[in-house]
């Protein structure tokens, strides 16, 4: 769990930095840092244009940015922001191999009990899947996760892969308020479709008190 939260913590610095700029008009797992190290650059030059979530909406109906979220597909279902593209950066790793499994026991016991998160792995294929939702790499592309991580590394493959009209949600959804994007789908809101596992049922009890005082 620790490295968990310094993982949060982390971010957390990253996206306080970028919250006050002006925006811009395996051997995986080193490979993937490596990848959001660079789309961190691209955003600090202003290569990738940094979108806070209260502009988004304006981005996308009056600048013309396409939105496309690459959280995994679990947490797509709970809530989506309705004419969003979905092309996950990441996939549920499949591999039943000894040390895949060792890996999936270890983050079950430290990260999955918790937030109901699958062990994953990056996808190979993202770009191949962009193009074909997104041919034209003229697009306007806004990409968006969870809390602003996943889609990093995400606009940096798109980067490389020759998209350059980029857009970077800051903090991603989780930062988002109910009026920021009105319409949605799913269950949930925008905001905790991160939430999973035993974290859900914390939440969950939460928001029953704040009902219950506010009454």
């Amino acid at each position: 769990m620790a490295i968990h939260l310094n993982h949060f913590s982390r971010s957390s610095i990253f996206i306080q930095k970028h919250r006050t700029q002006q925006p811009v008009t395996g051997s995986s797992r080193f490979h993937v840092k490596a990848t959001s190290s660079s789309g961190r650059k691209l955003i600090e030059s202003g290569a990738v244009r940094g979108i806070e979530p209260k502009d988004a909406s304006t981005a996308i109906n009056s600048e013309g940015f396409v939105l496309l979220d690459v959280r995994p597909t679990w947490e797509r279902e709970k809530a989506r922001v309705k004419g969003s593209l979905h092309v996950p950066i990441f996939v549920e790793d499949t591999d039943n191999g000894p040390v895949t499994l060792l890996r999936k026991w270890v983050h079950f016991g430290y990260i999955g009990l918790w937030t109901g998160q699958y062990l994953t792995t990056i996808n190979s294929d993202f770009l191949n899947q962009v193009q074909l939702v997104i041919p034209s790499k003229d697009t306007k592309v806004l990409v968006a996760c969870g809390e602003g991580l996943r889609s990093v590394t995400a606009a940096s493959k798109l980067y490389d892969g020759g998209y350059t009209n980029l857009g970077w949600l800051i903090g991603g959804f989780n930062r988002a308020k109910d009026e920021h994007f009105p319409e949605v789908e799913g269950q949930e809101k925008l905001q905790y479709g991160t939430v999973g596992g035993a974290s859900y049922y914390f939440l969950q009890l939460l928001i029953l008190l704040r009902a219950v005082g506010k009454n």
